[in-house]
């Protein structure tokens, strides 16, 4: 038989029909409809919840949050030295590229590779935010920044 939204139904006994209550007294839950007798908890919505008492101290005892964290995307940021350890020579350097490897988390707000360490392999880097210093290193080893 094929499954269609028609033929799915829940599991036998999964849903359990809610008790009707305040239906005569033969019903067993007739008149009071099992509220009990008058007053607060017998209307509809009353009753009191649980309330956590002595709670003043506890939050005192918590520091408060302080500073501000963006809702916006952050830029990934990957070093000339991680690069060197990961990179072959002749490689195309790009977003992807870090994404692949697990480098980085995203690549939505940009990758910038900052002069952080040395480069002595020649890549080419496209699409990626660079540094001037680190432009300068790549360059240097004879690769090239599109």
């Amino acid at each position: 038989m094929a499954i269609t939204p028609a033929t799915i139904s829940a599991a036998r006994g999964a849903r359990r029909h809610s008790k009707s209550v305040g239906r005569g007294n033969s019903s067993g839950k007739g008149k009071t409809a099992g509220r009990g007798g008058k007053g607060q908890t017998a209307r509809s919505g009353g009753g009191r919840r649980t309330g956590i008492r002595g709670l003043k101290s506890h939050i005192q005892k918590v520091p408060k949050l302080r500073g501000f964290g963006s809702q916006y995307n952050q830029m990934a940021v990957v070093d000339l030295s991680t690069i060197e350890k990961i990179a072959k020579d002749n490689d195309v350097i790009t977003p992807t590229y870090f994404l692949k490897r697990k480098l980085v988390s995203s690549v939505k707000a940009g990758v910038k590779i900052v002069a952080n360490g040395a480069i002595s392999k020649k890549i080419t880097v496209d699409g990626c935010f660079v540094s001037k210093v680190a432009r300068e290193l790549i360059e240097k080893a004879g690769g090239k920044v599109i």
